[in-house]
């Protein structure tokens, strides 16, 4: 975990914070691309979705395409969203397979519902957690979000959200919100009790509960991996790209 001076979700907006600079070095630093494309791979394995079939992806907080460009060696197909310009430059011209488009999750995902068989998230989901303005209130901009990533889901879709929460009550709020939106699932801990290789993984199922994948551990026998559960009954329920072209013959509606 980052100490609180050094987590780039306070330095002010993503949209700011992942200026030309910070974009180049997702492209350049050969570390950064390395823990991006394990963290995808280890997203991609707790979705389960078959080996033998393509699946129709989306990417939130999709950056430069790093993660995109893995999907797409695996056989699948990918759209990505992000809220930084030049991140998105990036992954333009790179020429990634993907298509992308300039959004903010935190004001919804603009697709039809049913779009997307599945949907992965690196580094991103905790940004919402934080206001950068007076009319910024993270729950309902988290609720914003979860709402529509159920929509867009197809029914029995899944969705791994790899995150950074600060504290427990970051992680309390991030699920109590998915929960509200209608998701079932839980938190997958990889390396729980490792200061470096600890990380969170946000599972989500928009159909019935199923079981939850194990976190990883160096040590099985002496660390038991960790995970949390939650079920929709926990909290009682409420009430465009510059290249664009159809991908397994499924309608791409922005709306």
């Amino acid at each position: 975990m980052a100490f609180r001076g050094r987590r780039p979700e306070l330095r002010g907006p993503p949209e700011l914070y992942y200026d030309k600079n910070e974009a180049r070095k997702y492209v350049r630093n050969s570390r950064m691309i390395d823990v991006q494309i394990k963290m995808t791979g280890r997203a991609l394995e707790l979705l389960c979705v078959p080996e033998d079939k393509p699946c129709y992806v989306l990417d939130i907080g999709c950056g430069t395409g790093l993660s995109g460009d893995y999907l797409s060696d695996e056989g699948h197909y990918w759209v990505g969203i992000d809220i930084s310009p030049a991140m998105l430059d990036e992954a333009l011209d790179r020429e990634t397979q993907g298509d992308v488009i300039l959004g903010d999750m935190g004001q919804g995902i603009p697709f039809k519902a049913g779009t997307f068989d599945a949907c992965i998230s690196i580094s991103a989901v905790q940004w919402l957690c934080n206001a950068n303005k007076k009319s910024d209130i993270p729950a309902k901009r988290l609720y914003c979000f979860f709402s529509s990533l159920y929509s867009v889901l197809v029914r029995g879709g899944r969705a791994v959200l790899q995150l950074y929460p600060e504290n427990s009550e970051q992680l309390e709020l991030i699920t109590t919100q998915a929960t509200r939106a209608g998701f079932t699932g839980g938190v997958v801990v990889d390396y729980p009790n490792s200061a470096k290789a600890k990380k969170f993984y946000l599972c989500l199922f928009s159909g019935p509960s199923t079981s939850l994948p194990e976190g990883l551990s160096e040590d099985t026998e002496e660390e038991k991996p960790a995970e949390s559960t939650f079920t929709a009954d926990r909290y009682p329920a409420l009430a465009p790209s510059k290249r664009s072209h159809l991908l397994l013959h499924r309608e791409i509606q922005v709306v």
